[in-house]
Protein backbone atom coordinates (compact mmCIF):
# COMPACT_ATOMS: atom_id res chain seq x y z
CA UNK A 1 0.00 0.00 0.00
CA UNK A 2 1.32 3.46 -0.90
CA UNK A 3 0.32 6.55 1.06
CA UNK A 4 0.95 10.28 0.61
CA UNK A 5 1.07 12.35 3.81
CA UNK A 6 0.39 16.05 3.18
CA UNK A 7 1.07 18.07 6.32
CA UNK A 8 2.87 21.40 6.80
CA UNK A 9 3.91 20.61 10.38
CA UNK A 10 7.06 18.73 9.40
CA UNK A 11 7.59 16.96 12.72
CA UNK A 12 4.03 15.64 12.67
CA UNK A 13 4.26 14.68 9.00
CA UNK A 14 7.51 12.79 9.51
CA UNK A 15 6.18 11.10 12.65
CA UNK A 16 3.09 9.87 10.80
CA UNK A 17 5.26 8.63 7.94
CA UNK A 18 7.57 6.68 10.26
CA UNK A 19 4.61 5.08 12.02
CA UNK A 20 2.93 4.05 8.77
CA UNK A 21 6.16 2.60 7.43
CA UNK A 22 6.31 0.41 10.51
CA UNK A 23 2.89 -0.86 9.39
CA UNK A 24 4.51 -1.98 6.10
CA UNK A 25 3.18 0.94 4.07
CA UNK A 26 5.21 2.87 1.51
CA UNK A 27 4.93 6.53 2.45
CA UNK A 28 5.86 9.78 0.70
CA UNK A 29 5.59 13.17 2.39
CA UNK A 30 4.63 16.62 1.08
CA UNK A 31 4.79 19.73 3.26
CA UNK A 32 2.61 22.02 1.13
CA UNK A 33 -0.19 21.91 -1.42
CA UNK A 34 1.99 22.48 -4.48
CA UNK A 35 4.24 19.55 -3.57
CA UNK A 36 1.18 17.39 -2.89
CA UNK A 37 -0.15 17.95 -6.40
CA UNK A 38 3.29 17.26 -7.88
CA UNK A 39 3.53 13.95 -6.00
CA UNK A 40 -0.01 12.93 -6.99
CA UNK A 41 0.74 13.77 -10.61
CA UNK A 42 3.65 11.35 -10.66
CA UNK A 43 2.66 8.52 -8.32
CA UNK A 44 -0.48 6.47 -7.75
CA UNK A 45 -1.41 6.50 -4.06
CA UNK A 46 -3.95 4.26 -2.38
CA UNK A 47 -4.62 6.90 0.28
CA UNK A 48 -3.80 10.61 0.55
CA UNK A 49 -3.74 11.92 4.14
CA UNK A 50 -4.45 15.60 3.62
CA UNK A 51 -4.24 18.53 6.01
CA UNK A 52 -6.70 21.29 5.07
CA UNK A 53 -4.76 24.37 6.21
CA UNK A 54 -1.73 24.17 3.92
CA UNK A 55 0.64 26.86 2.66
CA UNK A 56 0.63 27.50 -1.08
CA UNK A 57 -2.26 25.60 -2.55
CA UNK A 58 -4.88 25.17 0.20
CA UNK A 59 -5.79 21.63 1.22
CA UNK A 60 -9.35 22.17 0.02
CA UNK A 61 -8.06 23.08 -3.44
CA UNK A 62 -5.81 20.00 -3.43
CA UNK A 63 -8.87 17.86 -2.70
CA UNK A 64 -10.86 19.57 -5.46
CA UNK A 65 -8.03 19.06 -7.94
CA UNK A 66 -7.72 15.36 -7.15
CA UNK A 67 -11.47 14.83 -7.39
CA UNK A 68 -11.68 16.77 -10.67
CA UNK A 69 -8.98 14.52 -12.12
CA UNK A 70 -10.87 11.42 -10.94
CA UNK A 71 -7.84 10.39 -8.90
CA UNK A 72 -7.99 6.74 -7.87
CA UNK A 73 -6.61 7.27 -4.35
CA UNK A 74 -8.85 7.82 -1.35
CA UNK A 75 -8.62 11.11 0.57
CA UNK A 76 -8.46 11.25 4.36
CA UNK A 77 -8.61 14.80 5.67
CA UNK A 78 -6.60 15.20 8.87
CA UNK A 79 -7.01 18.65 10.37
CA UNK A 80 -7.49 20.73 13.51
CA UNK A 81 -10.91 21.84 12.24
CA UNK A 82 -13.09 19.28 14.01
CA UNK A 83 -16.47 20.98 14.18
CA UNK A 84 -19.41 19.28 12.52
CA UNK A 85 -19.72 21.95 9.83
CA UNK A 86 -16.01 21.57 9.02
CA UNK A 87 -16.40 17.82 8.62
CA UNK A 88 -19.45 18.27 6.38
CA UNK A 89 -17.57 20.80 4.26
CA UNK A 90 -14.50 18.58 3.97
CA UNK A 91 -16.52 15.56 2.93
CA UNK A 92 -18.49 17.65 0.45
CA UNK A 93 -15.21 18.54 -1.25
CA UNK A 94 -14.75 14.88 -2.11
CA UNK A 95 -12.84 13.56 0.89
CA UNK A 96 -13.62 9.94 1.76
CA UNK A 97 -12.98 10.33 5.49
CA UNK A 98 -12.21 13.06 8.02
CA UNK A 99 -10.22 13.00 11.27
CA UNK A 100 -9.62 15.87 13.69
CA UNK A 101 -6.37 16.55 15.53
CA UNK A 102 -5.32 15.41 18.04
CA UNK A 103 -5.91 11.78 17.05
CA UNK A 104 -5.03 8.27 18.14
CA UNK A 105 -2.47 6.80 15.76
CA UNK A 106 -4.05 3.34 15.94
CA UNK A 107 -7.31 4.83 14.68
CA UNK A 108 -5.50 6.60 11.85
CA UNK A 109 -3.92 3.30 10.74
CA UNK A 110 -7.31 1.56 10.88
CA UNK A 111 -8.95 4.29 8.81
CA UNK A 112 -6.17 4.28 6.21
CA UNK A 113 -6.47 0.51 5.81
CA UNK A 114 -10.27 0.75 5.59
CA UNK A 115 -10.00 3.35 2.84
CA UNK A 116 -7.46 1.29 0.93
CA UNK A 117 -9.86 -1.66 0.95
CA UNK A 118 -12.40 0.40 -1.00
CA UNK A 119 -10.97 -0.74 -4.28
CA UNK A 120 -12.62 -2.25 -7.31
CA UNK A 121 -13.50 -4.96 -6.54
CA UNK A 122 -13.71 -4.40 -2.78
CA UNK A 123 -11.11 -6.33 -0.82
CA UNK A 124 -11.69 -8.24 2.44
CA UNK A 125 -9.92 -7.11 5.63
CA UNK A 126 -8.07 -10.46 5.82
CA UNK A 127 -6.49 -11.82 2.63
CA UNK A 128 -6.41 -15.56 1.94
CA UNK A 129 -4.78 -17.39 -0.97
CA UNK A 130 -2.94 -20.69 -1.46
CA UNK A 131 -2.94 -21.49 2.26
CA UNK A 132 -1.65 -18.01 3.16
CA UNK A 133 -3.64 -15.86 5.57
CA UNK A 134 -2.49 -12.25 5.77
CA UNK A 135 -4.05 -9.94 8.36
CA UNK A 136 -2.98 -6.32 7.70
CA UNK A 137 -4.60 -4.94 10.86
CA UNK A 138 -2.72 -7.32 13.18
CA UNK A 139 0.31 -7.53 10.90
CA UNK A 140 0.35 -11.33 10.93
CA UNK A 141 0.94 -13.96 8.25
CA UNK A 142 0.20 -17.67 8.47
CA UNK A 143 0.75 -20.52 6.04
CA UNK A 144 -1.31 -23.61 6.71
CA UNK A 145 -1.68 -22.50 10.33
CA UNK A 146 2.04 -21.80 10.83
CA UNK A 147 3.08 -18.28 11.82
CA UNK A 148 5.46 -16.63 9.34
CA UNK A 149 7.52 -13.73 10.79
CA UNK A 150 8.22 -11.18 8.05
CA UNK A 151 10.03 -7.86 7.87
CA UNK A 152 7.87 -4.81 6.99
CA UNK A 153 9.05 -4.86 3.36
CA UNK A 154 8.48 -8.61 2.98
CA UNK A 155 5.02 -8.15 4.45
CA UNK A 156 4.30 -5.27 2.04
CA UNK A 157 5.44 -7.28 -0.99
CA UNK A 158 3.32 -10.27 0.02
CA UNK A 159 0.30 -8.01 0.53
CA UNK A 160 0.70 -6.51 -2.94
CA UNK A 161 0.98 -9.97 -4.51
CA UNK A 162 -2.07 -11.25 -2.64
CA UNK A 163 -4.12 -8.21 -3.61
CA UNK A 164 -3.20 -8.89 -7.25
CA UNK A 165 -5.33 -12.05 -6.97
CA UNK A 166 -3.17 -14.27 -9.14
CA UNK A 167 -2.19 -11.72 -11.77
CA UNK A 168 1.45 -10.89 -12.49
CA UNK A 169 2.97 -7.88 -10.71
CA UNK A 170 6.05 -6.40 -12.33
CA UNK A 171 9.16 -5.50 -10.35
CA UNK A 172 8.33 -1.87 -11.08
CA UNK A 173 4.83 -2.39 -9.70
CA UNK A 174 6.19 -3.89 -6.50
CA UNK A 175 8.68 -1.05 -6.18
CA UNK A 176 5.90 1.50 -6.61
CA UNK A 177 3.55 -0.07 -4.07
CA UNK A 178 5.94 -1.39 -1.40
CA UNK A 179 8.69 1.26 -1.45
CA UNK A 180 8.56 5.06 -1.30
CA UNK A 181 10.04 7.58 -3.73
CA UNK A 182 13.47 7.33 -2.10
CA UNK A 183 13.95 3.78 -3.38
CA UNK A 184 16.57 3.39 -6.10
CA UNK A 185 14.88 1.76 -9.11
CA UNK A 186 18.24 0.51 -10.38
CA UNK A 187 19.01 -1.69 -7.38
CA UNK A 188 18.06 -5.36 -6.97
CA UNK A 189 16.09 -4.68 -3.79
CA UNK A 190 12.87 -6.15 -5.21
CA UNK A 191 14.55 -9.37 -6.32
CA UNK A 192 16.32 -9.80 -2.97
CA UNK A 193 13.13 -9.14 -0.98
CA UNK A 194 11.14 -11.61 -3.07
CA UNK A 195 13.90 -14.18 -2.62
CA UNK A 196 13.88 -13.87 1.20
CA UNK A 197 10.07 -13.85 1.24
CA UNK A 198 9.93 -17.02 -0.84
CA UNK A 199 12.38 -18.71 1.53
CA UNK A 200 10.41 -17.75 4.64
CA UNK A 201 7.12 -18.96 3.16
CA UNK A 202 8.64 -22.41 2.74
CA UNK A 203 7.92 -25.34 0.47
CA UNK A 204 6.36 -25.81 -1.94
CA UNK A 205 7.18 -22.35 -3.33
CA UNK A 206 4.14 -20.20 -4.02
CA UNK A 207 5.77 -16.95 -5.13
CA UNK A 208 6.62 -17.59 -8.78
CA UNK A 209 8.87 -15.60 -11.08
CA UNK A 210 7.39 -14.95 -14.51
CA UNK A 211 10.43 -14.34 -16.78
CA UNK A 212 10.39 -10.89 -18.33
CA UNK A 213 7.15 -9.97 -16.58
CA UNK A 214 7.40 -10.05 -12.80
CA UNK A 215 6.04 -12.15 -9.95
CA UNK A 216 2.82 -13.99 -9.19
CA UNK A 217 1.37 -15.70 -6.14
Amino acid sequence: MRVLVVEDEQVLADTIAVGLRRESMAVDVAYDGDSALEHAGVNDYDVVILDRDLPGVHGDDVARALVDKSYNGRILMLTASGQLEDKVEGLSLGADDYMAKPFAFAELVARVRALARRAAPPLPPVLKRNGIVLDPANHTVERDGRDIPLTPKEFAVLEVLMRANGTVVSAEGLLEKAWDENADPFTNVVRVTVMTLRKKLGEPPIVHTVPGAGYRL
